[in-house]
């Protein structure tokens, strides 16, 4: 359970700094991860994004004031880091649906997200079936997109980035490629640098990469292992957030902060669901 309490000493300095400038590398840094896998966690475990959650704590605050003071629009916009008063329009309408200057309206309906908190719940009787397998250095050869550390931005690029790929003849080759997972086609993140983030559609291989393609390689790790039935989205997102939240917390292992690997079944069609695996790797908590 240490990391949770990580996590929530992570938010509590990001409630503390709400009027603010608030540093994702400060926060990752209380929770002992880089930024990348603290805003990549902390999406799964909330539900929403860091950003988001950012934002709509802040305009929580900014409604409270417009309607219990006298502040003017302006400076409640720069109070929470809006040096613009159209970007603070803007932002303070996606929460609440009404302009910062109608919340001054005695009777305006607005949105108030309160503080997160991260707790284990004993909820039992709903198996998580796992297994814990050591694997050797695996090379992939696929296609990729360069995604960003926010994670809000990254949901909008991955699914699209599946369709357009399923439309592509370069998906059928990396299906022929795939000869050291037979079967499989895989779903890759993978962290370098805050500037090299890339996801990957790719098979496990020896062969040569061909033309517009690109090869990497995953590390030799220990992995534990989730499988699936369902829909690929939400199979996926659930098994991450069950991970966190947990089977991490009383495991004694920690992530790794290696790729993720997403393993799916080869199908020349755009099945939306099926049997799928989630791959994460781990290691022993005294190894941190």
């Amino acid at each position: 359970m240490e990391w949770l309490k990580k996590l929530s000493s992570a938010i509590e300095y990001i409630e503390n700094n709400l009027d603010n400038e608030i540093s994702y590398d400060e926060a990752a840094k209380i929770a002992c991860c880089s930024s990348y896998y603290f805003q990549r966690m902390f999406t799964y475990v909330a539900g929403i994004s860091l950003s988001e959650y950012i934002r709509n704590r802040r305009m929580t605050q900014a409604a409270f004031e417009l309607q219990s003071t006298d502040t003017k629009v302006l400076d409640v916009a720069l109070k929470y880091g809006y040096t613009s008063p159209t970007s603070f329009n803007r932002a303070f309408q996606s929460v609440h649906g009404i302009t910062p200057s109608s919340a001054k309206y005695q009777g305006s309906v607005l949105h108030a997200y309160p503080p997160i908190k991260f707790s284990v719940k004993v909820i039992g009787g709903d198996a998580m079936p796992y297994r814990i397998e050591e694997k050797e250095s695996m090379r992939i050869v696929g296609i990729r997109i360069p995604l960003t550390e926010d994670m809000e931005e990254n949901q909008k690029l991955v699914p699209p980035f599946w369709n357009r790929a399923l439309q592509d003849n370069r998906f059928i080759k990396i299906c022929e490629l795939s000869n050291q997972t037979p079967g499989v086609v895989l779903g890759v993140t993978v962290y370098q640098n805050p500037d090299e983030i890339y996801y990957y559609i790719a098979a496990a291989t020896d062969q040569p990469v061909p033309a517009g393609m690109f090869e990497y390689e995953i590390p030799a790790a220990t992995w534990v292992i989730f499988e699936s039935d369902g829909h690929f989205k939400e199979s996926i997102q659930n098994i991450f957030r069950r991970f966190l939240t947990e089977w991490i917390p009383f495991s004694g292992y920690t992530y790794a902060e290696f790729p993720d690997i997403e393993v799916y079944p080869i199908s020349q069609e755009r099945p939306q669901k099926g049997h799928s695996e989630v791959w994460i790797a781990i290691k022993k908590e005294k190894e941190n």
